[in-house]
């Protein structure tokens, strides 16, 4: 999952943070088994108000978050719907609402993307394009329809977000601690932007909570996200949170400035492949 499908273009007006960089741990051994896939799955979080900081005071902050991810043979195509209420110190009270939906082809050189984002119903960001990758681990380019019809380049090295969230699952696997990768998700109009990532941990199996997490392993991860048309010190947008070999995810922190929410799993779905 790519929150994953990052959720930064829909609260660019609170402004940057930065979770702080953790002291990473010796990551524990490889696992001996065989990596499982990447799971088609549907989740729903429960977002709640973690913390609040910064001149626009966050008083309360609740919603929720779906996401699905289908196997269409050929690709994947994932879905994520955030609903979310706001008030800050002034009782002043904001509906948030984001719609983004992508298809993301199976060797990672093709992609397609849809987004739009509302405050309090009045539309305030769209995109809509489609992207591909010359080979595995070269340039490609980014055709946009909207908000405008343009072209932007995207560097060697460029993934989209299935192949992103691979990449970390992969390097954590594989006992590595820092990634710095470029992504594009298309849910800016600006193109690309980079990933600085911390692995914290690889743990062996445990408890998941639900059956297709429970026999797998998982890795704690931080990820901040930087505009690559800037020099910004701060990234745009971070998160942290828990990744299960099969690309599912759950305790995650959100931070979006001045204010980080909470996403609780509270519902996990496997869905059946559709060939």
């Amino acid at each position: 999952m790519r929150v994953s499908a990052r959720l930064a273009a829909l609260l660019l007006l609170i402004g940057p943070g930065l979770l702080p960089v953790p002291v990473v741990s010796a990551p524990a051994p490889p696992p001996a088994h065989t990596p499982v896939p990447l799971a088609a799955h549907r989740a729903l979080y429960e977002l709640t108000l973690d913390s609040s900081r910064g001149g626009r005071q966050i008083t309360s902050a609740h919603g929720t978050m779906g996401y699905e991810v289908v196997d269409v043979c050929d690709g994947w195509a994932t879905r994520q719907r955030l609903r979310m209420n706001i008030t800050n110190s002034d009782g002043q009270d904001t509906d948030m609402d984001s719609d983004y939906a992508t298809w993301e082809a199976k060797d990672g050189l093709n992609f397609r993307f849809h987004m739009v984002q509302k405050s309090d119903s009045a539309v305030t960001n769209q995109t809509d394009g489609s992207a591909r990758l010359t080979r595995t681990g070269g340039p490609g380019e980014v055709l946009y329809r909207l908000p405008k019809e343009t072209k932007a380049e995207l560097p060697a090295g460029t993934l989209f977000p299935m192949m992103h969230t691979l990449a970390i699952i992969n390097a954590a696997r594989e006992g590595k601690k820092f990634l710095a990768l470029p992504l594009f998700d298309g849910t800016d109009e600006d193109g690309y932007e980079y990933s600085s990532i911390a692995v914290v941990d690889w743990k062996q199996p445990g408890a998941g909570g639900y059956p297709i997490l429970t026999p797998l392993p998982s890795t704690r991860v931080r990820i901040a996200f930087f505009d690559h048309a800037g020099d910004a010190p701060t990234p745009t947008y971070e998160v942290a949170m828990r990744y299960w070999e099969n690309g599912v995810a759950d305790a995650m922190l959100m931070d979006f400035g001045d204010f980080v929410m909470n996403a609780k799993l509270t519902e996990l779905t496997p869905i059946p492949r559709r060939c």
